[in-house]
């Protein structure tokens, strides 16, 4: 048997009341390995570094951090502690909305007739004229059996292929249509005017929509977007230094 003596103090106020004594065996729990902290890396809309340094500014050395912009990537990325390892980094980008880019706007997007003409149906809601989204998605429809028919008819009559495809391209095809959509994501509808290109490589038509006015639009916005919030980042930020890469 284990015999363990304990000393009780007893003060000098004693009054007599019982004490009791508690005493408790087992392991001191184990300290835990002291961890680096994590930074935070963010990566959020064109406003991220302007929000954050909106709740953080009494927190940072202005001038040990630095804002860096990239106009052709359309984002601008912060940096609080410039030469520590373990700095934030907070990064807000100016992205194209999902509609442009399910629509293909401006792309390498290639379209098969008949599968635009199901996108452009099902996508009415963004089309400023309801009567030419109809008219589009029923030319759409026969526009490929129209080509090769044509084509069949051209090899027929003087076997010249091209003058044939651009008469049908031209007659067939309306000249342009316009949608009311957003250019960036988070951001209000626009309306632009889309053109349609069409390709045939013998008996394969394919399609991509062009928008010189959304592509002049673009240019435009993002420079004023990203202006706007380096306005905000110097009103409250106004030793924070300001680098164009």
């Amino acid at each position: 048997m284990t015999e363990s003596k304990l000393n009780v103090v007893v003060p000098k106020d004693y009054n007599g009341t019982p004490i009791e004594v508690v005493l408790r065996e087992g392991k001191a729990p184990v300290a835990l390995d002291p961890r680096d902290p994590i930074p935070v890396n963010i990566t959020g809309t064109i406003d991220s570094p302007f929000r954050w340094l909106e709740k953080r500014i009494g927190l940072i050395d202005q001038k040990q951090a630095n804002i860096t912009v990239d106009r052709d990537d359309m984002k601008i990325s912060l940096v609080d502690k410039e030469t520590d390892y373990y700095n934030n980094g907070i990064r807000g980008v100016l992205l194209t909305s999902k509609e442009m880019e399910e629509f293909g706007i401006n792309s390498e997007k290639k379209w098969e007739p008949i599968k635009l003409s199901k996108f452009i149906k099902m996508h009415r809601a963004f089309f400023t004229d309801k009567s030419q989204n109809m008219m589009l998605v029923s030319t759409l429809k026969n526009f490929k059996a129209k080509v090769n028919q044509d084509i069949e008819r051209s090899k027929e009559e003087n076997g010249s292929k091209t003058d044939n495809y651009s008469q049908v391209v031209d007659s067939n095809l309306p000249k342009s249509f316009k949608l009311n959509i957003p250019l960036f994501k988070g951001f209000a509808c626009e309306e632009i005017e889309v053109e349609i290109y069409a390709d045939v490589d013998g008996r394969d038509v394919s399609l991509s929509l062009v928008s010189a006015g959304a592509n002049e639009a673009i240019e435009e916005y993002k420079n004023k977007v990203i202006d706007e919030q380096l306005d905000s980042i110097r009103e409250i930020a106004p030793d924070i230094v300001i680098i164009e890469v």
